[in-house]
């Protein structure tokens, strides 16, 4: 005879509420630490590249795009809904200080949503058929918890710059907003003090660019890749960064010229410019840490 169905009382679903977060919180701790196996061996070896590495990796970038065209433009029609919404969100509250400094901010969070890019060039490389919805195996991966932490710190940044640009206006063309599109643009580029803000901006901008460079270009494909856990995974990357900084400082121009011409017009570019960084970001990894 079957067991009636049993209904639980507030506190036995409290009690299975506490249990759950409880394995989330263990099991998030143990991908941020990785594997045992992991934090017993050696660090990844890095190799050095050559500028002339990095034609390469487009080329293997591109290629994984023209395979799967179709599915990854699917996944990346949302860079650019999100970039007009936040075009319009300027607008409409009288933020144009902040269009710029948001449409940069692409280049602190792209590696974030890059990691589904990541996981389809992985997956090619083993031969295996590749669909869009694979794209969304990364949360299969031992490392899911700790790139959803990283994900978090990248963010962070991201906020941390928008409120950086949004003191340096106020420093220097502030506090008032401008009371137009066009007088916002005369007012940069007609005055010192719009001067000021664009060399001070551009340079505060450089290097919050340059920490998510060096902490993120290597560690989501790695940690994706193998179980290593998040610190010795940002290590690798600072030490891919380090032991590579002429290819590297170039990649990451190519990284925010491709992003920058991708916004033109209104992010619609986009769609095809991060899936091609993102696949080649992961051969990029296959170079510098085999």
């Amino acid at each position: 005879m079957d067991r009636p169905e049993h209904i639980r009382n507030p506190v036995e679903w409290g009690i299975d509420q506490i249990r759950l977060g409880a394995l989330t919180l263990r099991s998030l701790g143990r991908s941020v630490r990785g594997s045992q196996a992991s934090r017993d061996a050696p660090l990844p070896a890095v190799c050095r590249i050559r500028i002339a590495d990095l034609r390469d990796v487009l080329v293997k970038g591109l290629g994984d795009f023209g395979a799967y065209r179709t599915d990854v433009i699917f996944i990346c029609l949302i860079y650019p809904v999100i970039g007009i919404m936040l075009v319009w969100l300027t607008f409409d509250y009288q933020m144009l200080p902040l269009l710029f400094p948001l449409a940069a901010g692409f280049a602190l969070v792209g590696p974030v949503a890059a990691v589904g890019l990541y996981e389809m060039s992985r997956r090619r490389e083993q031969g295996n058929r590749i669909t869009w919805v694979d794209a969304f195996g990364v949360v299969r991966s031992p490392g899911f918890g700790a790139i959803l932490v990283l994900g978090l710190v990248l963010l962070t940044i991201f906020l941390l710059w928008l409120l950086a640009a949004n003191e340096i206006y106020h420093v220097t063309l502030g506090p008032e907003p401008p009371a137009s599109l066009a007088t916002f643009a005369r007012d940069v580029f007609t005055t010192r003090a719009g001067w000021t803000m664009i060399i001070v901006g551009m340079s505060v901008g450089f290097l919050f660019a340059v920490l998510v460079l060096a902490i993120s270009v290597v560690s989501f494909p790695l940690l994706l890749d193998r179980d290593v856990g998040l610190d010795r995974a940002v290590w690798t990357s600072i030490r891919a960064v380090a032991t590579n900084p002429v290819p590297m400082a170039v990649w990451g121009l190519i990284v925010a010229g491709g992003l920058a011409i991708g916004s033109i017009p209104a992010f619609l570019g986009l769609i095809i410019v991060m899936p091609v960084l993102g696949h080649a970001t992961w051969h990029l990894y296959r170079k510098v840490v085999p």
